[in-house]
This record gives C-alpha cells, sequence and structure tokens, in this order.
C-alpha cells in the first residue's frame, strides 16, 4: 500500500487499529502521520482523544496505557507514536505484542520509525504484518527525481522547465522533505497555472542560476572555459556559494557519465537516460557532447579529481586556499 493509497483510506474514513510506518524515506511517513493527526478526529476530539509520543521520552507501557483506554464524548482516538526507531531493543517491542495480537478497536494507533526499516526478519515484524497496515517508505532514486518533482507541481496546478527542475535535483538532492518545503514556498509567490522556471529557484530558493555547480559542470561538459572560468571566479569571491568536496563529486559523476556514453550502444539520449538511470535532458546534453571527452582523457581525468580531493583535504597541501585548487584544476580539466 502506497502512501497516497493510505491517506485515501483515511480521507473514507476507512480506519484500521494499527499503521506501522517504517523506512528511509521519512517524507511520506511525516505526510501520513501529519494528515492522521489533522484529520481523523475534529478540533473538538483531538483535546480527550489525542495523544502524541516520542520514543525516546516515552515508557512503552505509557502507549499501551493510551492505546487501551475509551475514548472520551468520540468513536474513537488516535495515539501517534513518532521517532519510534528510538524503541531500540527487541525486548521493547515485544511488550505491544499482546496488544498487536489484539488492538482496541476504538483506538487508531500510529507508529511512525523513520530514517530505517525495521528488521524484516523479527518476529514483530510477521506480527505487524498479520495485524496491522504496514507502510515501507522507500526513498526515491535520483532517476526518479525529476519525475516526482513533475508530479509534485502539477498536483499544485503549476508547471516546471527541464532546466529547474535540474537545478532543484542537483542542488537539493533526494531530500522530499526539503524540494517540497523550497516549492511550497514558491506557491505562495508564484500564481497558480504558472510555469516555474530557473528565475523562480534563483531569486526565491536562493540557488544562482548563473552561477552554481549545475552551470560550471556544464561548462566542462560542453568545454566552455570562458564560462568555467567566469563561474569559478564568483566562487572564489562568494565562498558560501559552494565547496569544493561538492564540486568534486558533481564533477566525478559527470565523467562516470561520459565513460559509461563512449561505450555505449546507442546514441538515443533516451536510452542513454535509461541506461544511466538520470532525466532525458542531461543525458541529451551527454550525446551532444561526449566526443568532447576522449576516453583516455576521461581517465586522466579522474586522477585529477582524485589528486584534488586529497589536497582539498589538506594531504600534502598545507598553504593552498581552496579557491585556487577549484581554479588549477577546472584548467586541468579542460586544457
Amino acid at each position: 500500500m502506497t502512501a497516497n493509497e493510505i491517506i485515501a483510506q483515511l480521507k473514507k474514513k476507512d480506519f484500521r487499529p494499527i499503521y506501522f510506518l517504517h523506512g528511509e524515506e521519512p517524507y511520506y511517513i511525516d505526510q501520513i502521520v501529519d494528515y492522521a493527526a489533522e484529520n481523523i478526529l475534529s478540533e473538538g476530539e483531538r483535546d480527550f482523544n489525542q495523544s502524541v509520543f516520542y520514543a525516546k521520552d516515552t515508557a512503552p507501557i505509557d502507549v499501551l496505557d493510551a492505546a487501551t483506554r475509551l475514548p472520551m464524548m468520540s468513536d474513537r482516538q488516535v495515539v501517534i507514536v513518532k521517532e519510534a526507531q528510538d524503541f531500540k531493543p527487541n525486548s521493547v517491542w515485544e511488550i505491544f505484542e499482546r496488544y498487536f495480537e489484539s488492538p482496541a478497536k476504538s483506538t487508531v494507533l500510529i507508529f511512525a520509525h523513520k530514517y530505517k526499516k525495521f528488521d524484516k526478519r523479527s518476529r514483530i515484524y510477521k506480527l505487524l504484518s498479520k495485524y496491522a497496515v504496514v507502510f515501507d517508505s522507500e526513498p526515491v532514486k535520483e532517476y526518479q527525481l525529476a519525475a516526482w518533482i513533475t508530479s509534485f507541481i502539477q498536483e499544485k496546478d503549476y508547471q516546471i522547465t527541464a532546466k529547474a527542475t535540474a537545478l532543484l535535483v542537483e542542488f537539493i538532492g533526494n531530500d522530499l522533505s526539503r524540494i517540497s518545503n523550497e516549492l511550497e514556498k514558491l506557491f505562495i509567490l508564484v500564481p497558480p497555472g504558472s510555469q516555474i522556471n530557473e528565475k523562480h529557484i534563483e531569486q526565491h530558493i536562493g540557488i544562482s542560476k548563473d552561477y552554481n555547480v549545475f552551470e560550471l559542470v556544464n561548462a566542462v561538459l560542453e568545454k566552455d572555459v570562458l564560462k568555467a572560468n567566469k563561474i569559478v571566479r564568483y566562487f572564489g569571491q562568494n565562498p558560501k556559494a559552494t565547496h569544493i568536496t561538492i564540486v568534486l563529486a558533481n564533477l566525478h559523476t559527470l565523467y562516470q557519465r561520459l565513460f559509461k556514453a563512449h561505450f555505449a550502444k546507442t546514441e538515443d539520449p533516451r536510452q542513454i537516460a535509461s541506461m544511466l538511470g538520470i532525466h532525458p535532458y542531461p543525458a541529451k546534453e551527454l550525446v551532444l557532447n561526449k566526443r568532447k571527452h576522449p576516453a583516455k582523457m576521461i581517465s586522466r581525468n579522474f586522477s585529477l579529481l582524485r589528486e584534488y580531493d586529497l589536497l582539498a583535504k589538506g594531504v600534502n597541501n598545507v598553504s593552498i586556499p581552496e579557491n585556487e585548487l577549484l581554479k588549477e584544476l577546472i584548467y586541468k580539466l579542460l586544457h
């Protein structure tokens, strides 16, 4: 069952006694918990019939006491256990065993076990699988992020350009909570029905559309020496704009993709995108520019990246500042 399916079930007032939400991606878990906390009970019912616990500060017996009491002037009560991953010893979970087998029909008990999966080999998990709604919150993979952002934005009655999507992916990564929070800010400032572009990202999220790691990597890909030097100079004047380790990681990813694209048996950007697990937009740029980067030069550049990674970490370097290292590295990569 997906997060949307669980929320749809809650909207229909089709409540189950136990929801066990676990996994590496906190965004979906938070979505379900927030909806349940705000919508299962009316505002007047919540004062007496909704309990929220944090596992780190809560004894399991307190959760059980709350779950087994009768609701007051309501058909049901809601008990939410946040940060349930802090119930670490197996013996703690075993305290809930009898309740899982025979839960109170008037209680909706929700466990939010975030940032990691519960041990699926354990007896408790097998018990939960039998008696509870279990949701496994999987992280969104890099190649799925663009589609996720597009879908999220369309649900809010907006559109987004491919470049704006790529900027968000490159700078925020697969932190869905942060992506959604940043976009929610944009929705306040940009009229519904609009197309979000890179200018919106620059003005309201703080990612420069011209001077950022994404544009520097593109300049290296296109062998645009002038543009690359302008961006490196901007980074030197604005140290908070990025960090050399972020640049190195993105350049390493670029050369990995170029190397794989060289030996792909296709020139079709869609097939390249599928093979590399990336959005078609950067895949198209790879196909257009890969001939500028012979395989031997890519191999050499991998060595340069390793060398400057060590220098950036202070190995055999006690005096060269970060901006000078970056300037040297970009020059060598492009010549």
